[in-house]
This record gives C-alpha cells, sequence and structure tokens, in this order.
C-alpha cells in the first residue's frame, strides 16, 4: 500500500489553528501531553498482558525514551505500550470522536486568555506537539501484529498514512521543532520540563543522548507514597496527568482504606466545568487499577454519575488482575469501594462547605446541577446531599442552604416555595413572584433542568413540602407581612364570564389571582398538571406529546382590570373583550417564556387595539 493523503476532521484544523495561535506561552506542556499519552499506552499494554502475556514476551519492561537529535533538529518521544494499527492513526489522530466537539469550539472567543482556560477544560493531548514542531511524525506498530505505520502532518490540514518499518512493539513521536523551539533540544531544559511535570509518571522515562540513557523521573506510583511525602505541586501535576487536564485542583482526597477491603484512592475536584460534564453518557473519569496496573476508566459501579466531575484514580489488592470488565459490573468488592468514595467525597463536601463558604459557593455554581442528579436518583446519601446544596433565592444573592432557608421562613408559612425557569434574570421577572416579594416570603430560584425532577422525588425538607409558585392556588392570606394595596379590588365577575367565553377550550379556567399585585395576568398550572417547566421540557425531548391547558389568573387590582370590567356593560363590548381576552393570554405566554402558537393573530390584534386607543 502506498502513501495516502488524507483530510482532517473540520474540528481538528480548527483545533490545530486555536492551539498553535493560542497556547504559546504554555507550549513547554506539550512534552507532558505526549509523556502522558505514552504512559497510557504502556498501561493498556500492561492489562492485555494479561490475558496475552504473549505480546510482551520480548521486552517486558515498559519504558518511555526521550531522544534529542541536535543536527536533525528533533526530538522524539518513544514508548513500548501498546501502538496503534492504521485504523487506530486515522481514527485516533484525524478525528476527535468527542461528543460536544463542535459546540466546544462554537463557544471560543478568540481572545487568546479566555480560550486557553477553556482549551484546558478540553485537554489538547497529541495536538499540543504543533505548539513547538513544523512538523510531526507518527511511527508505531501495534503489539501482536507484524505491520507497522508512519503518520505525518504539518498541522495544516491534512495527513499521511503509509506504511512503514518498525522492529518492535509501540510509537514514536517525531518532531521537527520550529526555528523558535531551540530550548527544547537541550538536555537541561527537558529534564526540567519532565521533573516539573511528569515526574510522578510511574513508568521510568530515559533521556538518550550520545547513545547513552540516563532516567530522569522518579518512575514510582505517587498515589503509594505517603500524603506527607507529596507537595502540592506534585499533585496538581498528577492532576493535570490522570485528569486530561489544564486548571488546577480545587480539592485533593487522598487516603488508604484498610479493613474488610484494601484500596488506595486519589481523587480530585476540578476548580473549572470540564467541556463534556453533561454528556448523555454521564460517565465518570475515575480510573481502576489493580496492584498498580491499569485496568479501566469504565467501571460504571466505581463512582456513581453524580460525582462523574471527580478526577483521579483508585488502587486495590483486593480484585483479580484477570477480572473482565464485564464481571467487574457484579463485583460487590467495587460495591464497597463506591460506598467509601461516595462517604469520602461527601464528607469533603461538608467540611468545605462549614468552613470555606465562599469556596464551596464556587464548587456549587460548577457541580451543583451534576450533585443535584443524586437527589433524583435512589441513593442513601439523599440526605447528606440536600444538607449540601445551595441555592439562589428572592432574598439576595447569597446562596442558601435549605438550612437557611427553613430558618427564615415567615410567620404561617408550611412550605417551602421554589419557581424554575432557564436564567436568573428571567426568573427575576416572572409575574409569579410578585404576591410573594410583597409579603416577604422568600422563594428558591431554580435554573438547573435537573431541579424540574429532584423535587418530585424528595417532596420535601423536614416535614416542609416543596411547592412551585406556578401551580394551584396560590393562598397566601396569612403569611408573612400584610399585603399594602392601592384600593379595593373591582367586581369582575362579568369580566371574569366573559374572558372565559372568549377562550373557551384555550385554557382550563380564568380566575381572580391572590398572587399578583403589579402585572395583569398570568398563566398557572393546576394543582394536578405537571409544573410548566417541567411539562416545556418534556415536550422538548419528545416524551410529552401535548400540554396541559393552563389557568388563566387576573390581577382584579391591575388598572386595566379595572378598565376592562367598566367595558363590559357597554355597546361594542363583546367585540373588544374577545381581542383583550386573547391579547391578555398571549401576555401572559410571553412573561412565561412560550412562543406564541399564532404570533400573526397577535399582531393583528394588538394593531386593532392600538388603531382604537388613538382614535383610527
Amino acid at each position: 500500500m502506498s502513501e495516502e493523503r488524507l483530510s482532517f476532521q473540520t474540528e481538528v484544523g480548527r483545533l490545530l489553528h486555536i492551539v498553535a495561535n493560542s497556547l504559546y506561552s504554555e507550549r513547554q506542556i506539550f512534552l507532558r501531553e505526549l509523556i502522558s499519552n505514552a504512559s497510557d499506552a504502556c498501561d493498556r499494554l500492561r492489562y492485555e498482558a494479561i490475558t496475552r502475556p504473549e505480546l510482551v514476551a520480548d521486552d517486558p519492561e515498559y519504558r518511555i525514551r526521550i531522544v534529542v537529535d541536535k543536527a536533525a533538529r528533533t526530538l522524539e518521544i518513544a514508548d513500548n505500550g501498546i501502538g496503534m494499527n492504521r485504523a487506530a492513526l486515522v481514527d485516533d489522530l484525524g478525528t476527535i470522536a468527542r461528543s460536544g466537539t463542535a459546540a466546544f469550539l462554537e463557544r471560543l472567543t478568540g481572545d487568546a486568555r479566555k480560550d486557553m482556560a477553556m482549551i484546558g477544560q478540553f485537554g489538547v493531548g497529541f495536538y499540543s506537539a504543533f505548539m513547538v514542531a513544523d512538523t510531526v511524525a507518527v511511527v508505531t506498530r501495534r503489539a501482536g501484529e507484524a505491520e507497522a505505520w508512519r503518520w505525518a502532518s504539518d498541522g495544516k490540514g491534512t495527513f499521511t498514512v503509509a506504511p512503514a518499518e518498525k522492529e518492535t512493539r509501540g510509537t514514536r513521536v517525531i518532531l521537527s521543532l520550529a526555528a523558535d523551539a531551540d530550548e527544547f533540544l537541550e538536555p537541561a531544559r527537558l529534564a526540567h520540563v519532565v521533573k516539573t511535570y511528569s515526574d510522578h509518571i510511574a513508568i521510568p522515562i530515559l533521556f538518550v543522548e550520545d547513545g547513552a540513557e540516563e532516567k530522569i523521573n522518579a518512575a514510582a506510583a505517587l498515589w503509594m507514597r505517603p500524603r506527607a511525602e507529596i507537595t502540592a505541586a506534585q499533585y496538581a501535576e498528577f492532576y493535570h496527568h490522570v485528569g486530561h487536564a489544564f486548571d488546577e485542583p480545587w480539592a485533593t482526597l487522598h487516603w488508604r482504606a484498610e479493613g474488610t477491603i484494601e484500596y488506595t484512592a486519589l481523587l480530585f475536584i476540578p476548580s473549572t466545568k470540564p467541556f463534556d460534564l453533561f454528556n448523555p453518557e454521564r460517565k465518570h473519569r475515575v480510573k481502576l487499577y489493580v496492584r498498580r496496573v491499569f485496568i479501566t476508566e469504565n467501571c460504571d459501579g466505581l463512582v456513581p454519575a453524580w460525582l462523574r466531575f471527580v478526577r483521579g484514580l483508585v488502587d486495590t489488592e483486593d480484585l483479580p488482575l484477570n477480572i473482565s470488565r464485564e464481571l467487574l459490573q457484579a463485583n460487590p468488592r467495587i460495591a464497597r469501594i463506591r460506598s467509601g468514595i461516595v462517604k469520602r467525597v461527601l464528607g469533603d463536601l461538608a467540611r468545605k462547605a462549614e468552613k470555606e463558604p465562599d469556596a464551596f459557593a464556587a464548587f456549587w455554581d460548577n457541580f451543583g446541577g451534576v450533585l443535584k442528579e443524586g437527589l433524583y436518583e435512589p441513593s442513601e446519601h439523599r440526605d447528606e446531599i440536600l444538607a449540601l446544596a445551595r441555592f439562589r433565592t428572592t432574598a439576595g444573592e447569597t446562596l442558601a442552604s435549605l438550612e437557611d432557608y427553613v430558618g427564615r421562613m415567615k410567620e404561617g408559612q408550611s412550605a417551602i416555595y421554589y419557581l424554575t425557569g432557564e436564567d436568573r434574570a428571567m426568573l427575576d421577572q416572572s409575574p409569579h413572584l410578585e404576591g410573594f416579594r410583597a409579603r416577604g416570603i422568600e422563594v428558591l430560584l431554580l435554573t438547573d433542568p435537573i431541579d424540574e425532577f429532584w423535587i418530585p422525588a424528595v417532596r420535601s425538607y423536614k416535614e416542609k413540602p416543596f411547592r412551585s409558585v406556578t401551580k394551584g392556588g396560590a393562598d397566601l392570606a396569612g403569611i408573612g407581612e400584610a399585603l399594602a394595596t392601592e384600593g379595593e379590588p373591582v367586581d369582575v365577575g362579568a369580566l371574569l364570564a366573559l374572558l372565559k367565553l372568549a377562550l373557551k377550550d384555550a385554557v382550563k379556567d380564568v380566575r381572580v389571582s391572590d398572587r399578583l399585585t403589579e402585572s395583569p395576568v398570568c398563566l398557572v398550572a393546576d394543582e394536578a398538571d405537571l409544573d410548566i417547566r417541567l411539562e416545556r421540557l418534556l415536550k422538548q425531548h419528545r416524551q410529552l406529546d401535548e400540554a396541559s391547558l393552563r389557568i388563566l389568573e387576573i390581577n382584579p387590582r391591575h388598572p386595566l382590570m379595572r378598565a376592562l370590567a367598566a367595558d363590559v356593560g357597554r355597546a361594542g363590548a363583546a367585540s373588544r373583550l374577545e381581542d383583550a381576552a386573547w391579547l391578555l393570554l398571549d401576555q401572559a405566554r410571553i412573561m412565561d417564556g412560550d412562543p406564541l402558537p399564532d404570533p400573526a393573530a397577535f399582531a393583528r390584534r394588538m394593531s386593532a387595539v392600538m388603531a382604537r386607543a388613538i382614535g383610527g
């Protein structure tokens, strides 16, 4: 087979351009990324060789080699790990098969500093090589296969793949360095970068010069060392490696469990939100090791989905090395490890919440929406998660716990009131809050989609039921402060009858509101129906075909209602009130953020009303 030229996936091309131009000041991290990839390749082969020892029979000692050729201006990072075949080369180096890649790239701003932070959430991996190289070549041979392959590119849109000669398994990444990258030909500079970023790699990293080899890393499993011997910088660099991350860890948890089951865990909570946090697969990113041998990063039972923001690893002595990934799921030892992880993480979060409330607020803004998934799913940890939960409320900008809320409940208040919506700004403008604000009753403002699902599952907190302000008749009389009103409400009995007649089957009912103080109308769900936002979400995901009819509530104190009530008995009122009824309904829909079912009819009625108002 001759050399074949292929094009990068569009997203790869864009990412390469950004990497080359946005990460210049941090470009030494390319070495960390390539060494990390080499380490992963060795880990994967070590696991595969447990059941296929012939794969490593000719070379059982794993290593990573860094080779400099100053005359040729090349830097090579080589490993004797699992290697790649042709299909893997094309798939892994020509495309990014990660859900959400296109959406991630759309969020980039063009501002190097901001994009650097976002790219850190994404991880650039192999492509970081183009920060320092004009061209990159990869020569590789898959363990157990005879064919070797060569991949090469200048990072400008295309790459080539061709057969190659390689006597042994593994991968060589050869960088032809750019004119301004001389520093990465110097042994002292390379050794410093390795010691800074990759000393924790548990595989020997050898520097090769003039045929001589020198080990330049500790080559010991960092997680097995005592905590007192590990610096914050070493923890941070291990987090960068194991989490493929660029940010700093928000929290580090390192412990050894002893007893009926023994394991060591080194876990990190990121300080920024990973780009794929809400990927529908909801997979965690905690690796499982057995006796320092990497087993899998896809053991579903190891960490619950609602802790998927956690990064790191678990190493245990109590599982057989040759256990299949399928059997792991049902192994009772995994369930015990999972229980220990959950208990430790939640306990650490509880201490942070108590002792460092500002830091915990930053964590909650990043990951609260994920942690609340544990309230919806069956879990024995529901009470601990409820205690950690923080909310924006109408009482101010400071996040509040449910304990805070209950402690501030007004005399006569028996429920915890909440309002759900797309964002805080929209909720602040909601007419549903008017009566609550006027009486000084605090309302939780919920903007995470999961809020619609965990509340029906939890139902109450300390015997105080959760109650949506958009459902049922909000009987606020007797709660909180006396409601100051301007004048008495007018008799709207006849108006209600005409509005019901005009709207007919468009609403379930029209009634007087106890929740409105400023707006003329609002739409509410009947007590037995779904909450308005939950129904909207279900329709968006095609899990609900038809929306329920809503109740239109009117404010009898509003000047518009006074005017309409006074117009009921006048000549031509029926036609005017029919237009008014539909405009009021559309106004309520707009305030709820719903699209109008008939924008043309709305515009026609609005024009007619305006024409009458100016005597047209």
